[in-house]
Formats: C-alpha cells, sequence, structure tokens
C-alpha cells in the first residue's frame, strides 16, 4: 500500500527510525503470535498514522483518542486524522478543540489540509469568529491560495450564513476546482439566492468544467425553488447526455422540479420508473404534495410507502404531520405524532416543529403548548410556530408572553415571529401593543424587511391611525409591492377612496405589478365612492393586463359596488355568472340592497339562495321580514315571523368591545350584565338629556333592527 500520498508524509519518512525507538510498546497494533525471539518489529509513524486513520473512520473515536495520546511524538498526520474523525462524527467542539492545541504547538506546521478541516467543523458548527480568525490566519501564511483552504472557506461563510462573503472568496481563489464550484453553488442555492446560483452554474458550464451528479442535482434544486421549468429542462437533457439520469438524488431533485412546476405527471413518471424507490424518493414525491396542496394524495402516497416496508424518515414525518396539520384531521395527527414518539423521532426539530404547527391548526392550543415546553432544543421556527399559532386565533395575551419568553430565553425573533404579532395587534385594535413591537423591531434593525413594514403599516390602519400607517409608507422602498398594497388597503378600510385610488395609480406609473391582494383594496376604494365604471375598468384589468384570475373577494367587491349603486340586476347577473362557488356573503350583499332599494322579488330570490345552504339563518329570515314590512307586505312579514317562532330561529344580537386600562369590556346588544352597567347607562342618561334611548325610528319601529 502506497502511503506516500502527501509531500509533508514523505519528508516524515527520515524520521521514522528514531521516532520507533522511543515507542517500544504499542497497545492497539497485534502482531502475529511468534516466538518471543522473533518479536522484533517496532511500528514507525507511518503505521500508527495509518491505524489511527482506520480507526477514526471505522468510527471507533476513542480506541483513536486513546492512541493519539499514549504516542510519545506526533506528527501532523496526527493530529489531522483525530480531529477528521471528530469532524465526520458530528463532534465539532471536540475537534476544533484539539485543533487549537495544535494550532500553540510551535514544532507543528500548518498544512491546507487540516486547516481545511477545522473551517468544515467552523461551519458545521456555526462558530464564524474562529472561521474568520482562521482565515485571516491563512491569509497571513499563504494558504488561502489553496484550493483546499478556499473551497472550505467559502463554504464555512455560506453555511454560516455570510453569502456574500463567500462569494468574495471564490471570487478572489487564484485556482478552482468542481469542489469549489459545488460549494458556492450550494450555499447560494440554501441561502435562498437561486438566480446567482444558476449564473454561477452556466459559467462553470462554459468554461467546459466537469459537473458531477451532486452539482446538477444542486442547479435542478434551484430550478426547482425557482419553478423554472425552462432552466429545468435544459439541465435535464445535459444530465441525460452525461449518464447522470439514474442517479438516485439527481432522479428525486428532477421529480421535485417538475412536481413544483405543475408537471405532475412528468414527476410522477420519473418515481415511477425508479427501480426500487428509496427513502428520499418517498419524502420528496410526498413533501411536494404537501407544498401544492395535494395533502390527501400525500397521505394516500405516504400509506404507500408504508406497505413498500421503506421506513420514512424524520423528514418524511415532518412532511406527512404538515400535510394532516392543512387538512385538520386532528386523528390522523394524533396517530403519527404517537407513533414518532414510539420510534424516539420526536426529538427531531423538524417533526416537533410540525406537530406544534398540527395541533394549532386544529385548534389545540394546550396540546401545542404541552409539545413545546417538552422540547428541550427550540429553533427560531419552533418559536415562530407557537407564537403563530396563538395569534391566529386571536389569543393575544399568550402570544405576547410566548414573545417575551423569546426575547429573554431563546433565539433572536425574525420578521415572520414580529409580523404575526404585529397582525394580532392589529385584528384586536391593540394599538399601544403594537407600538411597543414597532420600537422593538427598530431597535433589533429589522424594521427595513418588507414583510415587517407592511405588517406595521396593516397594524397601524386596523388601530385607526392612517397617519402612522402612512409614515411607515414614506420610508418604504419604491419597489416594495407588499408595502404598496397594505397602504391601499389601509386608505380603502378608512374610506379615503381617492388616495387608495391615486396610490393605486401611482403604482402602476412605477411599473409595479399589483398582485390580487392589491386589487381588492381598489376594488373596495371604488365601491366606497361609487365609481362603478372605474370599477368595472380594474376588474377587466386584472385578466386581461396582469394575468390574474378574479378570486370570490374580487366578485364580492364588484356585486357590492354594483349594489351600492343600485344596480341589482347587474349584480345579479354577475352573482349568475361566478366561475367560482358562490357563497352566503354575495347572497347578503345582495339581500341587504335589495332592502335598502326596495326590490321585493329580488330579494325574495337572493334569500332564498341562502336558506338553500342555511335553512335556519335568522339574519336571513329578519331581513326578509324587515323587507316585506317596508313594503307593506304585513302577511308576508307575518308568516317569516311565525316560522322563526316555530323553528326557535332567533338573529344574533349585535355585539362590541372596548379596551380601557388593559382591561377589554364586551357589550352585546339587550345584555345589562356589565358589572358596571348602572353606572354605563347613568352616564348615557347625563349624555343625552331628554332623549328616550329605548325608542327606535319611526321607519323600523314595526320590525327589528339588524
Amino acid at each position: 500500500m502506497n502511503f506516500f500520498t502527501r509531500p509533508h508524509v514523505r519528508r516524515l519518512c527520515t524520521r521514522s527510525a528514531v521516532l520507533c525507538t522511543d515507542f517500544c510498546e504499542y497497545p492497539v497494533i497485534k502482531n502475529v503470535e511468534k516466538p518471543l525471539e522473533q518479536q522484533t518489529h517496532v511500528p514507525c509513524l507511518l503505521e500508527i498514522n495509518f491505524q489511527l486513520k482506520e480507526l477514526a473512520k471505522s468510527g471507533r473515536l476513542q480506541d483513536a483518542r486513546k492512541l493519539f495520546d499514549d504516542m510519545p511524538q506526533r506528527d501532523e498526520v496526527s493530529w489531522t486524522n483525530v480531529i477528521s474523525g471528530y469532524v465526520n462524527t458530528s463532534q465539532y467542539e471536540e475537534g476544533l478543540k484539539l485543533f487549537s492545541r495544535m494550532w500553540v504547538d510551535p514544532s507543528l506546521k500548518m498544512d491546507p489540509f487540516v486547516v481545511s478541516v477545522a473551517l468544515k467543523a467552523c461551519g458545521l458548527d456555526y462558530n464564524v469568529c474562529l472561521g474568520q480568525l482562521l482565515h485571516g490566519v491563512s491569509m497571513k501564511n499563504g494558504l488561502v491560495n489553496s484550493v483546499f483552504v478556499g473551497s472550505a472557506l467559502l463554504d464555512m461563510y455560506a453555511k454560516t450564513g455570510k453569502v456574500f462573503e463567500s462569494c468574495r472568496v471564490f471570487d478572489e481563489m487564484p485556482e478552482r476546482n468542481v469542489v469549489s464550484w459545488t460549494a458556492i453553488i450550494t450555499g447560494l442555492v440554501k441561502a435562498g439566492y437561486c438566480k446567482e446560483a444558476l449564473v454561477y452554474f452556466a459559467d462553470m458550464w462554459h468554461r467546459r468544467l466537469p459537473c458531477d451528479a451532486y452539482c446538477f442535482a444542486i442547479a435542478l434544486k434551484a430550478c426547482s425553488d425557482l419553478c423554472d421549468l425552462e432552466r429545468g429542462r435544459e439541465i435535464h437533457t445535459q444530465a441525460l447526455k452525461r449518464g447522470f439520469d439514474g442517479t438516485s438524488h439527481v432522479v428525486n431533485t428532477l421529480a421535485t422540479m417538475y412536481n413544483k412546476c405543475g408537471k405532475l405527471d412528468y414527476g410522477m413518471g420519473l418515481f415511477g420508473r425508479m427501480r426500487i424507490p428509496d427513502v428520499v424518493s418517498w419524502t420528496s414525491l410526498i413533501t411536494t404534495y404537501v407544498q401544492t396542496g395535494k395533502d390527501e394524495t400525500a397521505v394516500q402516497q405516504f400509506m404507500r410507502m408504508r406497505e413498500s416496508e421503506v421506513e420514512p424518515n424524520e423528514f418524511t414525518f415532518a412532511a406527512i404531520i404538515s400535510g394532516c396539520a392543512n387538512l385538520g384531521k386532528l386523528l390522523w395527527g394524533e396517530q403519527v405524532h404517537a407513533y414518532v414518539i414510539q420510534i424516539g423521532f420526536i426529538g427531531a426539530l423538524s417533526v416537533a416543529n410540525s406537530v406544534i404547527t398540527m395541533y394549532s391548526r386544529c385548534g389545540q392550543l394546550k396540546a401545542a403548548s404541552l409539545v413545546f415546553n417538552a422540547m428541550t432544543t427550540k429553533d427560531i421556527v419552533s418559536w415562530s410556530t407557537i407564537i403563530t399559532g396563538y395569534s391566529q386565533v386571536g389569543c393575544a395575551r399568550e402570544s405576547f408572553e410566548y414573545l417575551s419568553w423569546m426575547r429573554r430565553e431563546g433565539p433572536k425573533p425574525t420578521e415572520f415571529a414580529l409580523s404575526s404579532m404585529l397582525s394580532v395587534a392589529g385584528s384586536m385594535t391593540m394599538l399601544q401593543e403594537g407600538r411597543v413591537l414597532h420600537a422593538y423591531v427598530m431597535k433589533v434593525g429589522l424594521d427595513c424587511k418588507s414583510l415587517v413594514q407592511s405588517a406595521l403599516i396593516t397594524m397601524y390602519s386596523k388601530c385607526g391611525s392612517i397617519k402612522g400607517a402612512s409614515e411607515i409608507y414614506s420610508n418604504t422602498g419604491s419597489d416594495d409591492v407588499v408595502s404598496w398594497t397594505s397602504m391601499v388597503n389601509g386608505y380603502a378600510e378608512h374610506g379615503y377612496s381617492q388616495e387608495a385610488i391615486g396610490l393605486f395609480e401611482k403604482m402602476l406609473q412605477a411599473g409595479l405589478r399589483p398582485d390580487s391582494v392589491t386589487f381588492v383594496g381598489v376594488l373596495s376604494a371604488c365601491s366606497h365612492a361609487g365609481l362603478v365604471d372605474l370599477g368595472y375598468q380594474y376588474f377587466s384589468s386584472m385578466s386581461r393586463d396582469f394575468h390574474i384570475t378574479p378570486s370570490r373577494q374580487h366578485y364580492g367587491c364588484m356585486i357590492d359596488l354594483l349594489c351600492r349603486a343600485g344596480r341589482l340586476a347587474e349584480a345579479e347577473n354577475m352573482i349568475d355568472s361566478m366561475p367560482c362557488e358562490q357563497d352566503d356573503v354575495v347572497w347578503s350583499t345582495l339581500l341587504r340592497a335589495c332592502r335598502v332599494h326596495g326590490d321585493v322579488e329580488r330579494g325574495r330570490r337572493a334569500a332564498e339562495r341562502i336558506l338553500q345552504h342555511n335553512p335556519n339563518c335568522g339574519g336571513t329570515l329578519t331581513s326578509l321580514a324587515n323587507l316585506y314590512s317596508a313594503k307593506g307586505k304585513w302577511r308576508e312579514a307575518a308568516h317569516i315571523r311565525k316560522l322563526m317562532k316555530s323553528k326557535g330561529v332567533l338573529k344574533e344580537p349585535g355585539s362590541s368591545w372596548i379596551k380601557v386600562k388593559d382591561e377589554v369590556s364586551s357589550f352585546v346588544s339587550g345584555d345589562k350584565s356589565h358589572p358596571d352597567g348602572d353606572h354605563i347607562h347613568n352616564v348615557l342618561d347625563l349624555l343625552t338629556p331628554g332623549v328616550d334611548t329605548s325608542v327606535q325610528d319611526s321607519d323600523t319601529i314595526l320590525y327589528d333592527n339588524e
């Protein structure tokens, strides 16, 4: 066997004889039993280093460390073998401790191999400080010019989130190999810079450098994340030409790419042609179905996977639990949860986070909290998930408690967690808490994030501070569509129709493409302003100019616009011609308009359509009775009242709430249960002297108010 593969190993051969005389007893290497007089062989340093390497490769780190500690003298290869063993078995901290000891030993010389191993450990352990220190030392002693050190450096920076530093190191490398190119492309893809990664891949391709299977796979992943079908097909073609289409991870990435790009038949075809799909193939298929909203199909494929006797891994379970959460299938989710506890996967962060999401979406917040509190390790996703879970159901107090806990003991909150909290403050009109959050996001430097800025605009708008929302908007970037949309909706909700429409026009002039949410805001503004023709113009431009298919919300805005303008026949025709499923909201809008405009026959038809889906809808029956009464059709009104009484149908009473001194008080129509009810009514009498507040308007005294 040739041990002389590295230059500094050859230099050490001359020292072997001297070292062998000092190393008379060797506890690990066992010689064949011979008579005592024949046992004259003493292992040299090269043999010991080889033994160290074999022990480390086989995972016997304790034996390797004992052998290393018992060596009277060690060279650079000895240290490198043991450090590599620790790093390759994910014991990064121990490997870096040993490297630090080697570093301060003046008799040892750093070479590119041990430095690259240490940099790998820094990247995997997220120890960017030591990585930067090694970068400086490598520049000082010239090791940075080594392709091994350069590749390890850019990989370290990519893994620790410093993508631009990684690119700078790559661009300054005097020599690059396939590992270097693959490392920079992988780092960019994992950081979300998929377009930039494909630029590097194209550059690599034009230089006619050989691409391995992993390089093709990571480039296909970039196409998958971008949903770039055309580029993905081009790379697929080249992979076919070079015979990589049979490699499992290339096929898995190809299937995912086609599935994400909407070509599910292609993806399933690739999956079906696999001789024996492995766990990665099944997980990729299930994850794709979950991500594309086909959760029931994902569950079916998971059951097929179980029948094939392929054991799921933690990522498979995370995906299928997410599918159960999306379907709202609590029983299924509980079964999978019990199984992952049984087999020991509940300790995996991805699984535990999915379980928290599942319980939160199914309304089981107590169970979600129990899982969260039992986690020994929590990442930013864990904290964001539990905070979002409480915030989405309006549990503001619990959300803020978890946020405070996160600030004390957890990682720095992300823009996702903070935007969720701002949404809670907005939906609950908690302006003071919203301002506190605003101050905090400024403190941690997240106030420049698009997601946070749009959440701030929405929060201030919903809390009634349109001025505060406008101030936030004025400090956003001119190309931030989300913030423009939030401001358009804010103006529309507050009745500032002209401002909303003007901002929308400025948005178009700036060359920005509005999305479906933007059109909801501008159509609402047209509705409040009674601008029917302009509303029709915007509605038509959605599909004509921006290729946006109008949803139920957009049709609802247009129907409300027509109803407010008294064009009830057009509104009814639009409801009948809706391509999406008609719901009670649009018919209720038409019914209210029929009452305002006295259109009894059309109102009756609208009420009938609502009652087909909900025969005991008290609000609909009351509105129909009021419509009959307003037009003097007393017999019909009495019939509706009698029908409601026989069915025991009651209209849900109106309610409101107000927050005073951090205490929320709720009021329901006709309810006198508030502890300060008498005092409130006394103050009301003082504010309305001479007015009988129990008397209703003369137009509505004969029937119930809505």
